[in-house]
């Protein structure tokens, strides 16, 4: 049996605020097996991005454990280690705005994984080829669509050669002609056999892609299961009322 490669166990997060403590994850657990595409979806502000947020420490957890690629979450050290291993695309691009498209992807090639320009430029060129944008290799991201640009941002996380791909909302800035060629490339990796956890509200990409969709709800998982299992037969009325809204009948 293949252990899974994300174990999240009980894990709580608060968020300090105007009006005291926010309690945004409420004893989360988890596990996700190497090759598995789990897409995330819920309500705004149930705690769906905060618990991508803490897969690779970009937020803290206050209590239980998270181990990835069995690497635990604590001390500096192992924080570097699992960031190596892990690459996620945000709903912004984040792209330095003075490198062209190649530069972008060679960086941190250069600084992290310590490869050489010419291994650097192979890999690049060969990602931006994959994401179908290799004729835009010398283009500043201001002269790119929004998709262009976030092709660049998944492009350039999959240079690492990363273990864990996690998407934070990746379509959501994006004009509705531009969602497609995005989802397009997800597809594909997720084809590949690309470990992935997605929060995002593209039901179309959740049903072709995911292995399993978790509904979240004020901080709690409600209820996982198969795509279609989950949008036939909701077991929760949470996640009945969900799928309600955004499914149109």
């Amino acid at each position: 049996m293949t252990d899974p490669i994300i174990m999240i166990q009980d894990v709580h997060k608060f968020f300090n605020t105007s009006r005291g403590k926010f309690h945004a994850l409420k004893g989360v657990s988890l596990q996700i097996m190497p090759g598995e595409v789990v897409t995330v979806i819920g309500p705004s502000g149930s705690g769906k991005s905060t618990l991508l947020r803490c897969i690779n420490r970009l937020e803290t957890i206050d209590r239980g454990s998270i181990t990835v690629d069995g690497i635990p979450l604590s001390g500096a050290k192992n924080i570097n280690k699992v960031r190596a291993e892990v690459g996620m695309v945000f709903q912004s691009f984040n792209l330095f705005p003075h490198k062209t498209a190649l530069e972008n992807l060679m960086l941190a090639q250069r600084v992290v994984r310590k490869r050489g320009r010419d291994e650097a430029v192979e890999k690049a060129r060969g990602l931006l080829k994959k994401v179908g944008i290799h004729d835009k290799e010398s283009s500043y991201p201001s002269q790119l669509s929004g998709g262009q640009q976030q092709r660049v941002a998944i492009a350039r996380a999959l240079a690492m050669d990363p273990k864990i791909m996690l998407f934070d909302e990746p379509t959501s800035a994006l004009d509705p002609e531009m969602i497609k060629e995005v989802l397009d490339v997800m597809l594909e990796l997720a084809k590949e056999g690309m470990t992935m956890v997605v929060v995002s509200h593209e039901m179309g990409f959740a049903r072709a892609a995911a292995d399993r969709i978790i509904i979240m709800d004020e901080g709690y998982i409600v209820e996982e299961n198969v795509p279609d299992e989950l949008f036939e037969n909701p077991k929760s009325e949470r996640t009945k009322a969900f799928l309600s809204k955004i499914i149109k009948h």
